[in-house]
């Protein structure tokens, strides 16, 4: 069996090719058992997930794109990846720190320009660094306290689409 690669990546992504119409695999995961995982489609798009029993915090999800490469084979580009709300707030969180980075850095040259004092502003932009990184480590351990999930999602995966 294959194991997922360990990159340094918070939303691992992978691709492979299976033998299978694209219509033909989409029906056999919206009809696969499902317990302890939902299975959505949405077009050429499956979603495979926890349910609400065995979700906490960090549980990932698998993202499904599927693409026909002829009418015998497919191609599936997955992605794990956080749920997408919780995704989304995570890269706020990013963006208002960059967006405050910026504006400090501005200030800074400003105050350095007009020789002022800029400590304030740089010891701000520190603090603004380290919380990036810290945003950073925390989504690697979340990352990896999900790392099981992750290959119980893939596993779930691959035996569906390797069911007669």
């Amino acid at each position: 069996m294959k194991t997922l690669p360990n990159d340094i990546v918070l939303r691992p992504r992978f691709q492979i090719e299976v033998a299978g119409a694209t219509d033909q695999l989409l029906s056999i995961f919206e009809n696969a058992e499902t317990p302890p995982f939902l299975v959505k489609r949405l077009e050429e798009h499956v979603f495979i997930k926890y349910n609400k029993k065995q979700h906490h915090f960090w549980s990932p999800q698998l993202h499904l794109e599927l693409e026909s490469i002829n009418n015998i084979s497919s191609r599936i580009y997955a992605v794990f990846g956080p749920n997408p709300t919780l995704w989304t707030f995570f890269m706020f969180i990013h963006f208002i720190i960059g967006t405050l980075f910026i504006i400090t850095a501005i200030w800074a040259y400003s105050s350095a320009s007009l020789d002022k004092s800029y400590h304030s502003q740089v010891s701000l932009m520190l603090f603004l660094t380290v919380l990036w990184f810290l945003l950073y480590f925390l989504g690697r351990i979340g990352k990896k306290k999900g790392r099981p999930q992750m290959q119980e999602l893939y596993e779930f995966m691959m035996g569906t689409l390797t069911k007669p």
